[in-house]
């Protein structure tokens, strides 16, 4: 019978054959040295390149390693959540595999999470990257996240946190929400801190930043609002809006009766665009109503332990006499 870990390193690679070898030989030094037992989760992320091929040498000869293949690249956010649904540790540290975070400031996160708190975020205080591109963006974007959540923390961005095992179980992952993490267990009353890390340039490989993703990050945001405001009462949201609707709708069309039957006036001639607008308010009122209340309906399913995983797995490479092992899911 296996001995679970006490740490559990988790790192989504894509396309990172140059850096594979450095990092986990970075890695195992880094956690050899503190003494505790550990493992490292290695997700490819569907690389097209050698990356898994070398990610399975190093499964074979290291027994600390546990490799999950996904079939296609389904992003960090999913290559993340299945990295943490076989990771075994009490404690998880998701990072880059791109060696842009430092294996050295493992330390400090696993001291931080020692004094008991229940995630310990990295904050890269000095950034070294391109400042119209990536430094004020991200600080524009930190901020926004920092009052849209209400967590105080510097640095959203980066993957380079640990967490505590029963955290993450309690947080759904999708689209780009890794990076909302800490706002997500703050609604679950989570003690968060930061720790200043490095701020290291890529060396090798190809970065898979996109101005693009500031799109995502920003509906995702939106998302993140409501979820922590209105998650378990949609309908005052939606129901708050309908209501306005419904009101202003019913307004018009009592001032409209009005005018028919007080001053006889032609409803049809004089205030045509006007009866419409009112009969799109009341439709529009009472639509919000009814999604308000699809929504209540809906909550429940929410903490439901059997949600579909935004990942399909193609192998897990655990140290079992090193089988290889098919997975469907």
């Amino acid at each position: 019978m296996s001995v679970m870990p006490q740490y559990s390193i988790v790192v989504p690679l894509h396309n990172e054959q140059e850096n594979v070898t450095d990092l986990y030989d970075r890695l195992k030094a880094v956690m050899e040295a503190h003494g505790e037992s550990f493992e490292i989760v290695l997700v490819d992320d569907g690389s097209q390149d050698r990356t898994f091929n070398l990610l399975r040498e190093i499964a074979t000869v290291d027994s600390r390693v546990t490799v999950v293949r996904l079939r296609r690249n389904f992003g960090q956010t999913s290559a993340l959540a299945a990295g943490f649904h076989h990771a075994r540790g009490t404690y998880i540290i998701a990072m880059d595999g791109d060696l842009q975070h430092d294996p050295a400031d493992i330390p400090l996160f696993l001291e931080k999470i020692a004094e008991g708190y229940d995630i310990v975020s990295g904050w890269r205080k000095r950034r070294i990257d391109n400042l119209w591109l990536r430094r004020i963006p991200s600080r524009c974007a930190n901020w926004l996240m920092a009052k849209f959540s209400g967590v105080d923390i510097h640095d959203f961005g980066t993957t380079f946190k640990a967490y505590r095992r029963e955290i993450l179980e309690q947080i759904p992952l999708y689209g780009e929400l890794h990076r909302f993490i800490p706002a997500l267990a703050s609604w679950h009353g989570a003690s968060i801190c930061e720790v200043p890390i490095k701020n290291v340039n890529r060396e090798r490989g190809v970065s898979h930043y996109g101005i693009s993703r500031t799109f995502r990050v920003f509906f995702d945001l939106l998302t993140i609002r409501f979820l922590l405001r209105y998650l378990g009462r949609p309908l005052h949201f939606f129901g708050t809006l309908g209501m306005f609707s419904i009101f202003a709708g019913s307004g018009v069309a009592f001032w409209l009766l009005a005018e028919k039957f007080l001053y006889h006036a032609s409803i049809m001639a004089a205030h045509g665009p006007l009866m419409i607008f009112a009969a799109v308010l009341l439709l529009a009122g009472f639509n919000l109503l009814a999604i308000g209340l699809l929504g209540e309906m809906q909550v429940r399913y929410y903490h439901e332990p059997n949600r579909r995983a935004p990942y399909s797995v193609d192998r897990v490479l655990r140290a079992q006499g090193s089988e290889e092992h098919t997975v469907s899911e």
